[in-house]
């Protein structure tokens, strides 16, 4: 069995190795003038690559232990953490309606570059606004939660 501190330190090092999938699949939508089917699941590959690289620490090292290291800074982290997982199912219910549109107009398998997906539905905006807050609250908060955390590694297990 793996001691507390090689744990933690795996758990660390996964949640940091999720940062630059992040960021990639995130610069890739951005880049993408036109998103394909191919793209966009290009884009998914990444962004659920560091989901799993940060989701799979937390169930299972964070949250057993949280109990045990409860204190102030580890109720702020797992308070941050739980806010920035809300606001990535608010960015889920923009993507999913996004998405649902796209795909009934062919734009990922037929993409039209000069297509308005604005024009797919009347609430196309509100489902784009409410991605980019997901989206951006959900890194905003992921950020700080992520130096928060590691900031309480140092602490408990190598300082």
């Amino acid at each position: 069995m793996v001691s507390e501190s090689t744990a933690a330190t795996l758990a660390a090092a996964s949640v940091t190795l999720s940062l630059p999938f992040f960021l990639y699949g995130a610069w890739y939508a951005i880049e993408t003038e036109v998103m394909t089917w191919d793209r966009l699941l290009h884009h998914l590959k990444f962004v659920v690559t560091g989901l799993v690289l940060t989701t799979a620490p937390m169930l299972l090292w964070m949250i057993p232990r949280f109990v045990d290291q409860f204190s102030g800074l580890a109720a702020l982290h797992a308070f941050l953490g739980l806010q920035a997982y809300a606001l990535l199912l608010v960015a889920l219910t923009g993507i999913v309606r996004i998405f649902q549109a796209k795909r009934e107009a062919e734009l990922y398998r037929n993409p039209d570059p000069d297509a308005d997906i604005g024009d797919l539905h009347e609430n196309m905006g509100a489902w784009r606004r409410r991605l980019r807050v997901g989206v951006f609250g959900y890194l905003i908060l992921w950020i700080l939660a992520y130096l928060l955390g590691i900031y309480r590694y140092l602490l408990l297990h190598v300082l």
